[in-house]
């Protein structure tokens, strides 16, 4: 066993922890003592409820505050690692200079009935996000936008017109596992209309994606909460030379 560690509150090592949810329950007495069992099967205990309030009719949302006796042996930890070097928009446009010898083609969209364009926007646009800029930016990129609800086939169509050497979906809609859905949906369309040397890298991201299933979603790479243009734009000078080079 490696490290070990459990949850922080008040003092070093006291196990509080802090949580919230919803439950369809009008908000009065009952409701509270409906969060508070439920905390307790959740292994919170002592649990107290410090937050409740009616969100819409019949429900409520709440935030409990207790103590749990779980431990985190951190040799147990599965995350994905950064595997490509972490380059500068110079220092991006360089390497798709000398290593592919033209302009590396990016088509990017939110697909299936997902609006939520933040995400996508914040990677493509030039402003970018938080000071980075996006992949617009990048003078060695030739980026294509095609917005939101895009159809998975008329991705897939756009993709080959240009010739693109990745396509990059963000997904934001979750419910019933529509994201996992829409990215299988995704990846199937890609391995029947093109064939495997000449299929572009198909990258994925959102808030509600683990990071370790890019395998099984059928993509090349997934990028969750926090991912940056900077980040996006090293991988995909990283993953396209590395391709070229085999």
């Amino acid at each position: 066993m490696g490290e070990v560690v459990r949850p922080y509150g008040d003092t070093t090592g006291d196990g509080m922890v802090q949580l919230s949810f919803t439950l369809p329950v009008p908000h009065d007495k009952r409701a509270e003592g409906a969060a508070l069992l439920l905390a307790g099967k959740m292994g919170v205990d002592p649990a107290m409820v410090v937050h409740a309030a009616p969100v819409g009719v019949g429900f409520t949302f709440f935030v409990v505050y207790g103590r749990v006796g779980h431990l985190v042996d951190m040799s147990a930890v599965r995350v994905v690692e950064r595997d490509f070097p972490l380059l500068g928009a110079a220092e991006v446009n360089a390497a798709v200079r000398s290593g592919l010898g033209r302009r590396l083609s990016v088509v990017g969209a939110c697909i299936g009935t997902d609006a939520h364009t933040v995400g996508i926007d914040a990677i493509l646009n030039v402003k970018g996000i938080a000071g980075e800029k996006g992949l617009e930016y990048y003078r060695e990129f030739v980026v294509t936008n095609m917005g939101a609800q895009v159809p998975v086939a008329d991705l897939v169509d756009e993709a080959v017109r240009v010739g693109a050497d990745a396509v990059l979906v963000s997904q934001v809609v979750s419910q019933r596992d529509a994201h996992l859905h829409n990215v299988r949906e995704l990846s199937a369309a890609f391995r029947e209309a093109v064939p495997a040397p000449r299929r572009p890298l198909l990258v994925v991201g959102g808030p509600r994606f683990d990071e370790l299933m890019a395998a099984e979603l059928g993509v090349d790479r997934i990028f969750g909460r926090g991912a940056t243009p900077r980040e996006v734009a090293s991988y995909l000078v990283h993953a396209v030379l590395t391709r070229v080079a085999r």
